[in-house]
């Protein structure tokens, strides 16, 4: 069993590579109130400390949860999990997390005291989803319901709120501007339920992978993608943004490597896919945020 320092196993399960899932949202939710010039700086920066806090605790859970109902094992493609390795104590990470959530909490709170107690029902309801996915007597990540919460959480849930925590409501524009990303964060998802399908099978974590099969799993990735790139088009012809909301098709070049490496790669070639994924969405946000804010 490999060691590694205290610092360097807390950033491992911290699972770095992910955290574009927190942050992709709330760049494009504040491009989006920056467009209908409700932009406010101190709560966009709360908004992204928010999510990337709420990540991380998620991120925790998922390392000691998944190691204490034997999905993780020796067996496991993807990136070593602290728990599974011994590096960090079940208890340890435990705690971990719940101080995340805590420090989320925290920030919530301040986005209530600004925006209301909308912001702190969704902040609870997010701290419930990302505890509840691995957590619990019935984890709905084994259910396959994961890729819907990601969708709904990361999309719906981080874009519109950060929208909502600067304009006190959620416009037409920000509740569509949440699509792409939403479908970018749950492609992420399921490249690792697609590296993870045959050790989930075997833990009886049923992903929608699992139910959906290897083949069916790469073609609803790549239809995930098509939705990213299709919204800002749709946008631009609606008259909902000018034409430099199609700035993020400049990512496209990326999406298309991707779509062709995830027809045939497998295993631990995935882990390779898995990053590129998360890079694409932070790239589409950005220029998301800026086509939206021209």
């Amino acid at each position: 069993m490999a060691t590694v320092s205290a610092r360097s196993a807390w950033w491992l399960a911290m699972r770095p590579a992910t955290l574009t899932a927190s942050a992709a949202p709330v760049l494009v939710g504040t491009g989006a109130a920056w467009a209908d010039g409700r932009f406010s700086l101190w709560p966009a920066i709360a908004a992204l400390i928010g999510a990337s806090l709420l990540q991380i605790g998620a991120n925790f859970a998922n390392d000691v949860f998944d190691f204490e109902r034997g999905a993780d094992t020796h067996d496991r493609l993807g990136p070593q999990r602290a728990t599974q390795q011994g590096w960090i104590s079940a208890e340890q990470m435990k705690r971990a997390m719940w101080l995340t959530f805590a420090g989320a909490l925290l920030t919530g709170i301040y986005l209530t005291a600004v925006a209301g107690w909308p912001v702190m029902a969704l902040g609870l309801a997010s701290i419930a989803a990302a505890y509840l996915y691995t957590g619990g007597p019935r984890p709905y990540g084994y259910l396959g319901l994961g890729d819907l919460a990601v969708f709904v959480f990361f999309g719906f849930g981080a874009v519109a709120g950060t929208y909502y925590v600067q304009a006190h409501s959620v416009s037409t524009l920000a509740w569509l501007a949440a699509i792409p990303i939403g479908a970018l964060a749950t492609a992420i998802l399921v490249v690792n339920n697609l590296r993870d399908i045959e050790t989930d099978a075997r833990a009886g974590k049923h992903t929608l992978a699992v139910r959906l099969g290897d083949g069916t799993t790469r073609s609803y990735y790549l239809l995930l993608l098509a939705i990213a790139y299709l919204v800002p088009a749709f946008l631009w012809w609606r008259g909902l943004a000018e034409a430099w909301v199609m700035l993020p098709w400049l990512s496209l070049p990326l999406a298309l490597k991707l779509a062709g490496r995830m027809r045939h790669e497998r295993g631990l070639a995935l882990n390779g896919c898995l990053v590129r994924t998360a890079r694409l969405e932070v790239v589409f946000g950005l220029l998301f945020a800026i086509g939206l804010a021209l």
